[in-house]
């Protein structure tokens, strides 16, 4: 399942990337998790993902607090505030990182939305994630520390399938935007 999401993602245009990314992140700024948050942890989007740099800087505009995550050598993450695109620097896999003071992994609690990368959601709301573990790690830490943020995956709209394979440690999202809008999941 991951080999065809990834190849669908492989077969869209730039310019089909640009428009989503563009219609992803005026979906996500309407949703009212995110325009009553103040704190938002996000992830800068990288190669192929639905791309989130719009959403971030348009979340940093209206004077959201948003963090990005830093990955540690244990695959968990840490956290730093966004202080914009110039402020972020190349690091491991692709990735880009904020280059501000670390937060420890435990700031992703004080989110009141956490936006998840993923390659599809289902019907119950389950993610499959790229398979790395980093953000089963951060759900995990968010149920033990009995922090309950709204919980989004951006994807694009083929990635909403009917059902994802399971693992024990999975959590529901409670929605998921694509560039056609939003879809909420039953707790």
């Amino acid at each position: 399942m991951r080999r065809a999401l990834l190849d669908a993602r492989g077969a869209l245009t730039p310019g089909a990337r640009a428009r989503a990314a563009e219609l992803l992140a005026r979906s996500a700024l309407d949703l009212a998790e995110l325009a009553q948050a103040g704190t938002v942890a996000a992830y800068v989007s990288v190669g192929r993902e639905p791309g989130t740099r719009a959403l971030l800087d348009a979340l940093r505009a209206r004077g959201v607090r948003v963090l990005l995550p830093v990955l540690l050598p244990d695959n968990d993450l840490d956290w730093a505030v966004y202080e914009g695109p110039e402020k972020l620097a190349k690091a491991g896999r692709g990735l880009l990182e904020p280059v501000g003071p670390r937060l420890g992994p435990e700031a992703v609690c004080a989110a009141d939305a956490v936006l998840l990368p993923g390659l599809a959601v289902d019907a119950r709301g389950l993610r499959l994630g790229r398979g790395g573990g980093s953000y089963d790690r951060v759900l995990a830490r968010l149920v033990r520390a009995g922090a309950d943020p709204a919980l989004v995956v951006l994807l694009y709209a083929n990635e909403v399938v009917a059902r994802v394979p399971e693992e024990p440690h999975d959590h529901p999202v409670h929605a998921v935007v694509t560039p056609e809008g939003v879809r909420r999941f039953r707790p």
